[in-house]
């Protein structure tokens, strides 16, 4: 049975209510406190004027590890395809023996 819990998530000092399942409630607030930190990182770092631009670039910031994630999970799955192969071609001499 998928429970439903309602949950509020303070992000940027404004308050979301949502719905959502059980299992995602903790992801979600980890997650909100992560932007909330990247938001606090960069307004001591840098000039900002405006929440939109802040959390345009923790969106951004975000994104961009998502991407990187991807980018590095392909290039691994590259290698390990590539160790497969090796692997392979090795037993299939051994066989051969």
């Amino acid at each position: 049975m998928d429970e439903k819990l309602k949950i509020k998530i303070s992000i940027a000092d404004r308050v979301y209510p949502l719905t959502v399942d059980f299992a995602q409630e903790e992801g979600l607030r980890s997650a909100s406190k992560k932007i909330d930190a990247m938001i606090k990182q960069f307004e001591e770092n840098y000039a900002v004027r405006d929440k939109q631009d802040v959390l345009a670039m923790c969106a951004l910031q975000f994104a961009s590890q998502a991407e990187q994630k991807q980018i590095d999970n392909a290039i691994n799955g590259e290698e390990t395809i590539e160790r497969l192969n090796k692997i392979n071609l090795l037993l299939d001499e051994y066989l051969e023996n």
